[in-house]
């Protein structure tokens, strides 16, 4: 069976639509302080003296119920400072704080204590003060196991530092970041292929070109790209960055650009994680598989080619090795 993100229940389709809907919506709701809002990947708003916040929010998705599943919680935490804090430095801003949100249907310090360690650990490695959250206990609208996450972080940059992808044009290159592997998307459509029905892997299946069980590899956090991308926008030399979420690696790098320009991408590029060669042997074509994951790339920068070498070496004295991935068409 070929699978896709709509077979496993989410319609990239109908998120469109309905992100339209909301634009409509809180346009109505918006002063002339608001920069950018709907629709990025944080929202801006002015609050004088040349600066902006930004403000983002987002939650770990259907990879809770993997947790579930392995028992493995604290890697969660990280993964939802990092769906909050890679969105909130696209546009160049500095994370000040962050909360945390949890629905449960019973409190467990066992599930949620680890779950918090991780969280604070994440704030602490990209200098975000966790400054508070909210916990609530919803019997009968969560069974006993069950929860939900979700993340809110604030930002702060100078209005006329902002990054918002004007200044890219034609010809432009695209520098990606390598992810850790998933990450926290597409993971409806993981556990359809990967561990559900007659064909379902078992979570300590060694999983090829990792040496260790699936659960660790489906496990394995979500990248914190914070670091590098305020280093590299310190340069000047960025035009624009985008995190590689939902929606793969074109839909998310169309984000940041001009609405004439679009990515032109080289898949071959780079190597790719092993996972996702387990995931396109198990019924996922290749138009799915740049639809819904990262591939490997987990972060993207725009650069002038003139460029192009400083911000590698800026990167490299970070450890991080920056891929040239194509270019802007």
């Amino acid at each position: 069976m070929a699978w896709t993100y709509e077979k496993a229940g989410v319609s990239l389709e109908r998120s469109d639509t309905w992100i339209g809907l909301v634009k409509k919506i809180a346009s109505g709701a918006s002063s002339s302080r608001v920069i950018s809002g709907v629709g990025g990947f944080s929202g801006l708003y002015r609050i004088g003296g040349g600066k902006a916040l930004a403000a983002c929010t987002d939650g770990v998705g259907t990879k809770l119920d993997v947790a579930r599943l392995t028992g493995r919680y604290r890697g969660l935490g990280q993964d939802l400072v990092a769906m909050n804090v890679n969105d909130l430095v696209t546009c160049g801003a500095k994370p000040l704080i962050f909360l945390d949100y949890i629905a449960c249907g019973q409190l467990d310090a066992g599930i949620f204590g680890p779950v918090m360690e991780g969280i604070a650990e994440a704030c602490s490695s990209c200098g975000c003060d966790l400054l508070g959250g909210e916990t609530a206990e919803m019997p009968g609208v969560y069974d006993r196991g069950m929860f939900d996450l979700a993340g809110f972080a604030v930002g702060i940059v100078e209005e006329d530092k902002i990054i918002d992808g004007r200044d890219i044009s034609k010809g432009d290159l695209l520098l990606g970041l390598p992810s850790s592997g998933l990450h926290s998307n597409g993971f409806s459509l993981v556990r359809k292929c990967l561990l559900n029905g007659r064909r379902a892997l078992a979570l300590d299946h060694n999983t090829a070109g990792y040496g260790k069980p699936l659960s660790e590899v489906l496990m394995e956090p979500t990248r914190l790209y914070v670091t590098q991308a305020l280093k590299a926008a310190s340069s000047g030399a960025i035009g624009g960055m985008a995190h590689i979420t939902g929606g793969g690696l074109e839909e998310n790098i169309a984000r940041m650009l001009p609405a004439t320009l679009k990515p032109s991408i080289d898949y071959a590029s780079w190597e790719r994680p092993p996972i996702f060669d387990l995931i396109k042997e198990r019924g996922v074509d290749e138009v799915e598989m740049r639809r819904v994951f990262n591939l490997g790339i987990g972060f993207v920068m725009a650069v002038k080619p003139r460029d192009e070498q400083r911000v590698i070496s800026l990167l490299a004295a970070l450890g991080e090795k920056a891929i040239v991935l194509g270019q802007v068409s």
